[in-house]
C-alpha cells in the first residue's frame, strides 16, 4: 500500500506571513515576561531563526521584483531560478 507522505525537500515549506506570524508570537510570549529563563532562552533562539528565514524570504522577493525588466513591448518577466532556497 502506497502512502501519499513527502520527503522532506518536496514538503512545501512555510510561507512568509507564516514565519512572521510565528515571529510575533515569540516576540509577544517574551515581552509578556511570564517566560522563564529557559523558555525566554529557546524564544530568543527560535525568534532569530524565524528573523532569518523572513529576512531570506523578503531577499527572495527582492531578487523577483529585480528580475523586471523593461522591454521593447514593456516589462517582461524572466523567471527566477532557485526562489525560497536561501
Amino acid at each position: 500500500m502506497r502512502t501519499n507522505l513527502k520527503m522532506p525537500s518536496e514538503m512545501e515549506q512555510p510561507s512568509f506571513e507564516e514565519e512572521l506570524n510565528q515571529l510575533e508570537a515569540c516576540v509577544r510570549k517574551l515581552e509578556s515576561g511570564e517566560a522563564s529563563l529557559e523558555d525566554a532562552l529557546r524564544l530568543y533562539e527560535e525568534g532569530m531563526a524565524l528573523a532569518k528565514r523572513c529576512q531570506a524570504h523578503i531577499e527572495a522577493a527582492e531578487d523577483r521584483v529585480a528580475q523586471l525588466v523593461r522591454g521593447q513591448q514593456g516589462i517582461e518577466a524572466h523567471p527566477v531560478t532557485d526562489v525560497g532556497d536561501s
